[in-house]
């Protein structure tokens, strides 16, 4: 069962994922905080990170290298409100794998999840 973190100070975004994750049969944490959620990377090792750009306390453009310092191949799906172009570009450039509009489109989370998890295991030598 793969592991994924959800990271959003909306408690309310976490457990809409959490409970839609979980039924797909996925080991699924959440976190409301950037500080928490960094504590749940390092004590957790998930494969992927649901992670929300706009919080208070530290932005989630400023938590993927933070993440990609204790992880580097963790998968990293932003998911965001925030419609900026350059904020989009940044995070890819970052190592984020996608950045998907709030409200979501839960078969796209899915589809971009699976996508990515595909590449992971791809990527694992034999």
């Amino acid at each position: 069962m793969e592991k994924l973190l959800v990271i959003d100070d909306e408690a309310r975004i976490c457990e809409i994922l959490r409970k839609f994750l979980t039924k797909k049969g996925y080991d699924v944490s959440t976190a409301t905080s950037v500080l928490e959620g960094i504590e749940k990377v390092k004590n957790e090792n998930p494969k992927v990170v649901f992670l929300d750009i706009r919080m208070p306390g530290m932005t989630g453009v400023e938590a993927i290298k933070r993440i990609k310092e204790i992880n580097p191949k963790i998968g990293i799906i932003m998911a965001t409100a925030v419609v900026d172009e350059k904020v989009a570009q940044e995070t890819i450039r970052m190592g984020a794998t996608d950045y998907i509009i709030k409200p979501f489109d839960l078969d796209y989370l899915e589809k971009t999840l699976l996508v990515k998890l595909a590449e992971m295991r791809f990527d694992e030598p034999y």
